[in-house]
């Protein structure tokens, strides 16, 4: 059943555009300004991990597997405080978002191969804050630091419309390719900056994250989202 009840705006579209393009800006800049690694994308960074095991290239497997524990960290602790807050999750949300705009906030002040490292086992953990907590649009799973579950929830929903001539599933794959598109323009936009303002482009990925706090936080605490079941 996909029933839609009313969903909380914080779950809304226009967040998870502005989340997913933030996304998108983290992974471009920590690959390309911070030592080749993925702040979400942490199926890549396990791909690179085990090829440089297997090439005897030790710190560098070390440099992958460390923000892999940051990101599973994160999880832990985002389910932690989700429990502690229960009933309170909007709050959580702000909270979330407000400590990846001081990791973020951190990155600037501390430019330079030396806090590679160290910025980017910072990024992940954040990152797993923010895809734990932010979990739902418009009442479907989806991510906002990833792709992949995106395009196959998208690409399952527009084959139940090729069937169904239902549109609810044509909307919620419209949504989901929505986001997947977002993402991508995020990587270009923090590519592209990364490329002319190297370890400061990350100034960038605070306007859609101050953006969403601010939708956020202007979103209304009921909630009766759909479950997919």
């Amino acid at each position: 059943m996909r029933g839609m009840g009313s969903v909380d705006r914080t779950e809304s579209f226009s967040v998870g555009v502005l989340l997913a393009a933030a996304g998108g800006m983290l992974d471009a800049y920590t690959y390309l300004c911070r030592g080749g690694v993925f702040a979400n994308a942490e199926t890549g960074n396990m791909v690179l991990l085990g090829i440089a095991v297997l090439e005897g290239r030790l710190p560098d497997a070390l440099r992958y597997f460390v923000p892999v524990l940051a990101y599973s960290v994160g999880v832990m602790i985002s389910v932690f405080a989700e429990r502690a807050l229960r009933g309170r999750g909007r709050l959580w949300k702000r909270l979330t978002l407000a400590a990846e705009g001081a990791v973020l906030a951190l990155a600037l002040a501390f430019p330079g191969e030396t806090f590679d490292f160290l910025v980017c086992v910072l990024v992940s953990f954040v990152c797993a804050l923010q895809v734990q907590c932010f979990r739902r649009l418009n009442g479907n799973t989806y991510a906002t630091t990833m792709c992949t579950g995106n395009l196959r929830s998208g690409t399952e929903r527009l084959a139940l419309y090729f069937g169904t001539r239902d549109a609810r599933d044509l909307a919620a794959a419209m949504e989901y390719y929505g986001i997947i598109a977002a993402f991508i323009c995020g990587a270009v936009a923090g590519a592209g900056l990364s490329l002319y303002f190297g370890d400061f482009a990350v100034a960038l990925a605070l306007v859609p994250l101050s953006a969403a706090g601010v939708a956020v936080s202007a979103g209304g605490n009921g909630r009766k989202s759909a479950e997919n079941v």
